[in-house]
């Protein structure tokens, strides 16, 4: 992996590690995709059936395999919240970068978007606070934390590829 993406959901990991994956001539890779590729179900499917404990266990698998692998992750929202994710992404050597959004934007985002179990089960306030409890978190396993709302995806990804490209690049902020 050259880059690992985290944040809240609707931050725009998805968006920006596509983008950053086609400037770095790699592959994008998705982490909520190999978790169902896995599973062989959708994860609402999952959550459902089987519980978010199981869903966090395929996650935890799935990372692992995945930082093996060349290319541009980016990752569920809940990811480094989990603490055995969180100390393998701060213990790998690929840079992680944190996509942040003000709530305004994350709720814009995500207000439609019926394939987010989260968003189906909490009302707004719940998801603000989740959001809100999260954020330490993401910034405590990422090397780089990027204020997104301002910033077209196209201009996240050349402040990323800047960062990437200076040889002291730990613990920055922009």
């Amino acid at each position: 992996m050259e880059a690992i993406l985290i944040g809240f959901m609707g931050s725009g990991k998805t968006t920006v590690g596509r983008l950053l994956a086609d400037q770095l001539t790699t592959q994008h890779a998705d982490l909520d995709d190999m978790i169902v590729e896995r599973a062989g179900q959708a994860i609402t499917a999952i959550f459902e059936q089987h519980g978010e404990g199981y869903f966090r266990q395929l996650e935890q698998q799935t990372l692992r395999g995945a930082l093996a692998q060349p290319g541009v992750l980016s990752t569920g929202g809940g990811t480094p919240t989990i603490p055995a994710n969180a100390a393998i992404l701060t213990a790998s050597p690929v840079p992680v970068i944190c996509l942040a959004a003000d709530d305004t934007t994350i709720l814009d985002r995500v207000a439609h978007d019926t394939s987010r179990p989260l968003v189906n089960d909490l009302d707004t306030a719940a998801l603000l606070a989740l959001k809100h409890q999260r954020a330490p978190l993401y910034e405590a396993a990422a090397d780089l934390v990027i204020q997104t709302d301002q910033l077209a995806p196209t201009e996240i990804v050349a402040t990323i590829q800047d960062w990437l490209s200076q040889p002291a690049r730990r613990s920055a902020q922009a």
